[in-house]
C-alpha cells in the first residue's frame, strides 16, 4: 500500500508547491514509484513537471465531484517511476460545487482508494488555504508535511494549521500523522535563518525533518523550464537537499518498493 503524503501550509509563499514537485521527484529517482497529485488551481506543480495547465481538460475536480476514475487521467511524466494528476483553475469551483455532497471531505479519499496500491508514494500539493480540498487531502493522507520557510513571521499560522490537523484527526482521520515539519529557503550566510532553525527545532523537536531546504537560484528556475530540480542541476544545492529528504522519508518508513 502506497504512503500517501500531503503537503500543506495555508500561508503561500512557503516552497509547498518546491516541495511536492521536488519531494516527488526525488522518490523517483531512488525508483520508488510516486504519483503526484496537483490539488492546487494554480497548477504550479503541473506546469512545473512539464505540462500546460490550459491544455488539460480533465483533473482532480472532475474526478471528486463528476465521479471521472482517476486512473484516466493520470499523465506519466519525463522521469521512470514519476506520474501526474493535473490540475486546472477550474479546481476553484469544486468547494462550491462539493458543498452539498454527501461525505464532502472525503471525496478524495475515494477517489485515490482504487489506485493507492500502485504506488510507493502518493504526493499531494495543496492550496494555501485551509479549504474544502485541503481538508479533502487531509482527509485522505496518511500524513503531512509542513514547510516552514526561514524567514520572519515563519511560524504565523502554524497554530491554525496544526489545530485543523487535530481536528481532522477527531473527526475524519485518526490515523493522520505529522511526517515533518520541514525548514525552506534557508541562508546561511543571514542570522535570521539560523534563529528560525534555533527555535523551530526548540519549539517542535523530533518533528522537525533533519534536511533542510536552502535557498537555491536553480531550484527556483526549474520550474520555468518544466522539469524538477533533478533534472535540472542534479549536483546541487537544491537537488541533493530534495534526495536527502526523500531517503529521510524512506528510512523513516522503512519502505519496502511495490515491484520489488
Amino acid at each position: 500500500m502506497g504512503k500517501i503524503i500531503a503537503i500543506a501550509n495555508q500561508k503561500g509563499g512557503v516552497g509547498k508547491t518546491t516541495t511536492a514537485m521536488n519531494l516527488a521527484a526525488s522518490l523517483a529517482v531512488l525508483e520508488y514509484k510516486t504519483l503526484v497529485i496537483d490539488a492546487d488551481p494554480q497548477a504550479n506543480t503541473t506546469s512545473g513537471l512539464g505540462q500546460d495547465p490550459k491544455e488539460i481538460e480533465t483533473s482532480i475536480y472532475e474526478c471528486m465531484v463528476d465521479g471521472i476514475e482517476i486512473d484516466s487521467i493520470i499523465i506519466k511524466t519525463e522521469m521512470d517511476y514519476l506520474d501526474l494528476v493535473p490540475s486546472h483553475i477550474d479546481l476553484v469551483g469544486a468547494e462550491v460545487e462539493m458543498i452539498n455532497l454527501e461525505d464532502r471531505e472525503e471525496k478524495m479519499k475515494e477517489v485515490i482508494e482504487g489506485i493507492k496500491d500502485l504506488y510507493d508514494f502518493i504526493i499531494i500539493d495543496c492550496s494555501p488555504s485551509l479549504g474544502l480540498i485541503t481538508i479533502n487531502a487531509l482527509t485522505a493522507a496518511n500524513s503531512v508535511i509542513i514547510p516552514v520557510q526561514c524567514e520572519y513571521f515563519a511560524l504565523e499560522g502554524l497554530g491554525k494549521l496544526l489545530n485543523t490537523i487535530k481536528i481532522i484527526q477527531t473527526r475524519l482521520n485518526p490515523e493522520l500523522g505529522i511526517e515533518g515539519i520541514l525548514l525552506t529557503m534557508y541562508d546561511v550566510r543571514l542570522r535570521l535563518s539560523n534563529q528560525v532553525v534555533e527555535e523551530v527545532r526548540m519549539h517542535f523537536k523530533d518533528m522537525v525533518f533533519e534536511t533542510i531546504i536552502p535557498r537555491n537560484v536553480r531550484l527556483s528556475e526549474s520550474p520555468s523550464f518544466g522539469v524538477p530540480v533533478v533534472a535540472f542541476d542534479a549536483e546541487g544545492k537544491g537537488a541533493v537537499a530534495y534526495l536527502n529528504l526523500a531517503s529521510e522519508i524512506v528510512e523513516k518508513n522503512n519502505m519496502v518498493k511495490v515491484n520489488g
